[in-house]
């Protein structure tokens, strides 16, 4: 496995990596990720997808990419915040698919995006489902620490499920 810059290519792996996380609640509603009620359309993958590449361009947003095998398997995204006053703030979401997990892609990919962050962003912020110490310990093996809880935070099968809310301040450059 390696970890790379975002390309034009990934997009249709990274697509289909995504639309899998719904059939993948489906099986286990504990999964650890929020998603959409309605799977989002190709159109809306599209102007996702170039939203991120444009942000890299522009410097607004960090992306890192997993690939094996030639394929991403999984990517790491910090965006600027938009509030204006809010844009020294990046908030952090990670997809890893399920035939990458276990081996170390997601490490990776925060170790990746998070050396990219300095200089860019003075916090990087995330949200974790609180029935996912797995990956809460992650983010805290980066030094990532918890600032709040939302009660609450998801609705999903008629449960609900907390979010723990971490935030991280990446050394300057």
């Amino acid at each position: 496995m390696k970890v790379r810059e975002l390309r034009w290519e990934d997009f249709p792996a990274l697509v289909e990596n995504y639309y899998a996380l719904y059939e993948e609640v489906r099986e286990d509603p504990d999964l650890g990720i929020t998603l959409p009620k309605e799977r989002p359309t190709m159109a809306e993958e599209v102007e996702w997808f170039a939203g991120r590449y444009r942000g890299v361009l522009d410097g607004d947003a960090v992306v890192a990419v997993a690939e094996m095998d030639g394929r991403a398997v999984g990517v790491c995204v910090v965006d600027r915040k938009k509030v204006p006053e809010c844009q020294h703030i990046g908030g952090l979401g990670i997809l890893v698919a399920r035939s990458a997990r276990g081996q170390g892609a997601g490490h990776a990919l925060l170790a990746s995006a998070l050396g990219q962050c300095r200089g860019k962003f003075d916090i990087v912020t995330l949200s974790v489902f609180a029935t996912n110490s797995r990956a809460q310990r992650l983010y805290e093996s980066f030094g990532f620490r918890r600032y709040g809880l939302l009660p609450k935070g998801v609705l999903r099968g008629g449960r609900y499920i907390d979010l723990v809310e971490m935030s991280l301040e990446p050394p300057r450059v």
